[in-house]
């Protein structure tokens, strides 16, 4: 079974919409198992706190290493072989193929960061492997990791109801997924492609394959360019 733990200092988000839709059938199925833990029973004194000033000045608060580390210690077992995931800005952003390596493993460990961040020497301590969802700044860790858990949770063996929609959607190959359509066939002037209606597999194929290259080129360049061919 696929295990996730995540350590944050609001557990009550979980699983939120991970308990709906395929995660949440495949968790209640026993396809993943999810455990989460609340970072701030490792707080320290009577206000059980976890965070302090940054050293050299600047705004805001920093999580203790000390907190963070005796929370990774008390939920991660030795030997422990899933990945240690700090999600933060700072890290490489996730992609398809990354979650495709998560989503191969035994499961993953997610810190979720407060406030200015983790304190730098627990993350090379505990050899963290930092992630980011985007280029921009959340509140906290918390839905990023539910962007990674729920990414990661469709790929699983049994969740996904045809194993082709998985092989056909965006980024699957590097490309942007081709247009959809369904019925019906007339909508307020619009008509569906009329090579979908014709019953030629081939051609279908050839037209779906020739509208992600065009999407692709045009809404992310920067995909198109790191595919090994191209026709551009």
């Amino acid at each position: 079974m696929w295990q996730a733990l995540v350590l944050t200092l609001f557990p009550e988000m979980f699983p939120g919409p991970l308990a709906f839709s395929l995660a949440g059938r495949a968790l209640r199925e026993g396809r993943w198992a999810l455990a989460v833990h609340d970072i701030r029973s490792h707080g320290k004194g009577r206000h059980r706190t976890v965070d302090d000033t940054p050293f050299g000045g600047g705004a805001g608060m920093v999580m203790r290493p000390d907190v963070v580390d005796s929370a990774i210690a008390a939920t991660v077992p030795a030997g422990d072989a899933r990945p240690l995931v700090y999600l933060t800005p700072r890290g490489r952003l996730l992609d398809q193929a990354m979650v495709r390596e998560l989503a191969r493993g035994p499961g993953v460990v997610l810190l979720c960061g407060r406030y200015e961040g983790v304190d730098q020497r627990v993350i090379e301590a505990r050899a963290m492997r930092e992630i980011s969802i985007g280029d921009y700044v959340l509140s906290g860790g918390e839905l990023a990791a539910l962007v990674l858990l729920d990414a990661c949770v469709r790929l699983l063996p049994g969740v996904m109801g045809a194993a082709e929609s998985a092989e056909e959607e965006s980024h699957a190959a590097g490309l942007l997924e081709y247009p959809q359509y369904t019925r019906p066939a007339e909508w307020q002037g619009r008509s569906v492609p009329a090579v979908l209606l014709s019953g030629h597999h081939a051609e279908v194929a050839r037209w779906r394959r020739e509208q992600a290259e065009a999407a692709t080129r045009e809404r992310r360049p920067d995909l198109w360019n790191r595919l090994p061919t191209h026709t551009g």
